[in-house]
């Protein structure tokens, strides 16, 4: 299990984060495990950090929104789960400076990176991190006010179960965040003046394909309604509101944004390219060509817009 804090719903498995499927964390508890073995996190954990940082705003947004609820707790310690290499980790100890902050993922060179990005911001003293696979080692986690599970309880094959069992380590008074559905990400104009319009509607259908192929690989995978707000309720919490929350970085972008869409791009070209036609194919070879002046590195049409939603249940 791990999502990397990537995007909302079917284009987090398009992976920018990590094996088959997220673009924020591993999830190896569920179906990733046999793949990390070849998996370049040197290469990967770069890509997941710089997606990461892009949606801080949206993730800062969100856990400021859960701090000033009237019924939040005090929130003195947090589990992230599914927490990559860090990024929300460090951004949930910012947020709330009197906790002790638990990045918990099942792939040890994104915990490093999370425990050298909280040493470069000042917070070893309060983040730590645990190396576990979910949901099966979940009774190794402790208590917490605060778990936000970021795009990670997708990967868990009995979602109910996985969630009964987040709930069973909640204090009284305390919260879980899931993060699940929103907006797909939209990157590309619908007509890039070459190729048939629409590529990225076409992209989206094949990361809900494989999406949902992945769902059903799951051991005890279970189908379960998105209803998140009545799963929420069907483990004994108490829904506390459901919230969207915004990444909009028009056109033209800034290089690290720009870097990260044709990041984005190529590994999804790799991971369900086979889902495309040959014409598709065509389009994102040029796309994806450095030096084509209508590809990615040179258009001014590039832009980064997906909404992230966020719903909360309370123990009380």
């Amino acid at each position: 299990m791990s999502s990397h804090a990537g995007n909302g719903h079917h284009d987090a498995h398009a992976p920018a984060h990590t094996p088959p499927s997220a673009p924020g964390h591993t999830h190896r508890g569920s179906h990733a495990a046999g793949q990390d073995a070849g998996f370049d996190w040197n290469v990967m954990g770069p890509m997941l950090e710089q997606e990461a940082e892009l949606n801080s705003g949206p993730y800062e947004e969100a856990a400021r929104w859960i701090a000033a609820l009237p019924t939040a707790p005090k929130v003195r310690r947090v589990l992230d789960i599914g927490s990559g290499p860090g990024v929300v980790t460090c951004l949930l100890a910012e947020v709330f400076p009197e906790a002790e902050v638990v990045a918990v993922d099942p792939t040890p060179a994104l915990l490093e990176r999370t425990e050298d990005r909280a040493r470069r911001l000042g917070l070893s003293d309060r983040v730590r991190t645990v190396e576990a696979e979910l949901p099966q080692e979940a009774n190794r986690l402790g208590e917490a006010d605060l778990i936000w599970a970021g795009n990670s309880l997708h990967h868990m094959g009995d979602q109910r179960a996985a969630l009964a069992g987040f709930a069973g380590l909640l204090r009284p008074g305390g919260t879980v965040a899931l993060l699940e559905g929103g907006l797909p990400t939209r990157r590309l104009p619908r007509d890039l003046g070459f190729g048939r319009p629409g590529l990225e509607a076409r992209m989206e259908a094949a990361s809900a394909a494989r999406f949902d192929r992945m769902r059903t690989e799951l051991p005890d995978a279970k189908r379960e309604t998105e209803d998140w707000s009545a799963l929420i309720e069907s483990v004994g919490l108490t829904p506390q509101g459901t919230r969207s929350f915004l990444l909009d970085l028009p056109a033209p972008l800034s290089g690290p944004a720009r870097d990260h869409v044709v990041a984005r791009l190529t590994r999804e070209a790799e991971v369900f390219g086979e889902l495309l036609d040959a014409e598709d194919h065509a389009v994102l070879e040029r796309l994806l060509d450095p030096e084509d002046p209508a590809g990615l590195h040179h258009r001014p049409d590039i832009y980064l817009l997906t909404a992230r939603t966020v719903h909360l249940g309370r123990r009380d």
